[in-house]
């Protein structure tokens, strides 16, 4: 087993999550790829990043928004590795309806992925961080929990919004020893967004500064600045990345 710090990034198996996984790999990070239910392409990243990298890896089927399945993922890593330097709380999901189509039990889901499923593994990640006194969570949100509101996408938005608060609130449990920061990318070409229309994708573009969708590549650079020492001084903030959005 290698020495190396050991980094988990939740809903590991395609966008965001998949990028950062490769980026935080070419940092030397053995990687923890998290999955909820595509098997295929969490295996796919695997081999990706040990083509590579010189790191470790393990992947690992969780549903985050399960208190046993998130406890039992930590314990396996912390089984295998010894360690967890680096959460990513990545994974997420949306569910866009006309307002008055939306249910509460879809609403629940959302937030029991988006901010529970967060909450529950900065909880138990934190806890081992805690008595290493040393670590580092960086949490997904977006700017729909900030300012750029869809009532189609209301309850994702609620999650993300929440999000940023459970950041600062986690930012004041585990100070000193864990740095708590949250991304905020505003549009970005993931699955998520695949199946929108080209005409509302082209009036989106028209209130961004760089006139573009982000790549997923650029939201993991902005995520592996945060986890690296240059930016051992920066901690309970939001870092907004989307272009220069204007509305």
């Amino acid at each position: 087993m290698n020495n190396n710090k050991v980094a988990l990034v939740t809903g590991a198996s395609r966008g965001i999550g998949a990028s950062t996984a490769r980026e935080l790999a070419g940092m030397g990070f053995n990687i923890v790829i998290n999955y909820a239910s595509d098997e295929t392409s969490a295996k796919e990243v695997e081999q990706e990043i040990n083509k590579l990298c010189d790191v470790q890896t393990l992947v690992i089927k969780a549903d985050i928004s399960k208190e046993a399945e998130v406890k039992k993922m930590i314990d396996k890593v912390v089984l295998k590795f010894g360690r967890i330097d680096v959460v990513v709380n990545n994974a997420a999901i949306a569910i866009d309806t006309l307002f008055m189509d939306k249910t509460v039990t879809n609403f629940r889901r959302i937030l029991d992925v988006n901010l529970i499923g967060t909450f529950l593994v900065s909880k138990y990640a934190g806890d081992f961080m805690k008595k290493a006194q040393s670590g580092v969570i960086i949490n997904i949100s977006s700017t729909n929990g900030i300012d750029t509101y869809y009532p189609m996408s209301l309850d994702y938005d609620a999650s993300k919004a929440g999000v940023i608060s459970l950041t600062h609130n986690l930012a004041l449990e585990y100070a000193p020893y864990i740095r708590v920061n949250t991304v905020a990318p505003g549009w970005v070409k993931t699955d998520m967004n695949k199946e929108l229309d080209q005409e509302f994708v082209d009036k989106e573009n028209q209130k961004i500064l760089l006139e573009r969708f982000a790549n997923p590549e650029e939201i993991a650079k902005v995520v592996s600045f945060l986890v690296s020492e240059e930016a051992s001084y920066i901690n309970d903030t939001v870092i907004r990345v989307d272009g220069g959005l204007k509305y």
